[in-house]
């Protein structure tokens, strides 16, 4: 099998080296901003410009230095010839965003976001069971993501995303790729209460959400989970449906199922988790499509930017 050579930009972000390196379907051929060790084999590039230029790379994964920066690498990749898979968030502004979508269609490119929150489990297994049917019709999610405040956090939100963007993209994917259920409405608060170093950094959001078919959904995203949890994301989603509710908590290590005749206790797991990246490769080589529509993967992202544009800053 061919294999689809990869180049890496920048280490800002869940960087693809470990699912490139040993993969019969893809190749790492050249890096550029990045410090870390590498093959011998691997080439080094001092700029993006010059990782582009290299002939032999068809697709780059970015995870760009400075976030603010990367729709407009993306689209110089794009230019440039290759496909591009790219940390969330892709794009800061609606506009960014959607002179990605343009350049990759005009190109004939593949672009994706890092955007496989629904395909790991449990949420694979609750994406199941939600779409099955089996708890009825969506009337109201919740969904949670927390993580640390540890002392290399940006307070410039351009250089990661900020909260919102960075954290609370992950709590909407659960609520449009997870519980099915997609997003019409946004508003959004945030506070830099309990952010001890000052800076841009927001500590926390919340997102009060209208859903397509008049559900609703609440979403909390902070960076106030404690040194003592016993996993980096402390995440939550609870979907509630006219049948019954289905959850997974603390970090997704607790899984429950709950219908109208009883409690059916944890998820069975009986799949793994399907890699975005994978599913990607897939794409590429003619396997198969991408499980979920550009549109659909990026309308999470479009949500949070347009809640972002109108928040309500409380400190």
């Amino acid at each position: 099998m061919k294999k689809t050579r990869v180049g890496l930009h920048g280490v800002n972000g869940h960087q693809v080296l470990k699912q490139v390196l040993g993969n019969p379907r893809a190749e790492l051929v050249a890096v550029s901003a990045w410090e870390g060790e590498l093959p011998a084999n691997v080439k080094r590039h001092a700029t993006l410009d010059e990782l582009l230029a290299n002939p032999d790379i068809e697709l780059v994964s970015l995870c760009s230095p400075r976030r603010r920066d990367q729709a407009r690498e993306a689209i110089a990749c794009l230019e440039a010839g290759k496909h591009v898979y790219a940390e969330k968030p892709c794009a800061m502004d609606e506009e960014s965003l959607d002179a990605i979508l343009t350049t990759a269609k005009r190109t004939g490119r593949l672009f994706h976001e890092m955007a496989g929150t629904a395909f790991e489990q449990p949420y694979l297994a609750m994406r199941g069971i939600v779409a099955r049917g089996e708890i009825g019709e969506v009337v109201q999610v919740f969904a949670q993501k927390s993580y640390p405040l540890w002392t290399a956090r940006p307070l410039d939100e351009d250089v990661d995303g900020g909260l919102l963007l960075q954290v609370g993209v992950h709590a909407a994917r659960m609520v449009e790729h997870v519980a099915g259920t997609r997003i019409v409405t946004a508003r959004a608060v945030q506070t830099r209460l309990g952010n001890p170093r000052g800076g841009d950094l927001r500590v926390a959001a919340a997102l009060s959400l209208g859903l397509e078919n008049g559900a609703l959904a609440s979403v909390i995203a902070n960076y106030l989970n404690p040194a003592g949890f016993p996993s980096w994301g402390n995440e939550s989603l609870r979907v509630f449906g006219t049948k019954g509710m289905v959850e997974a908590v603390d970090g997704g290590a607790r899984t429950r199922l709950v219908l109208a005749e009883g409690d059916r206790g944890a998820l069975r797991i009986d799949e793994p988790s399907s890699s975005y990246f994978e599913l990607f490769l897939d794409e590429l080589h003619g396997v198969a499509p991408m499980p979920l529509s550009q549109e659909m993967e990026l309308h999470p992202l479009r949500v949070l930017i347009r809640a972002r544009r109108d928040v309500v800053d409380l400190l």
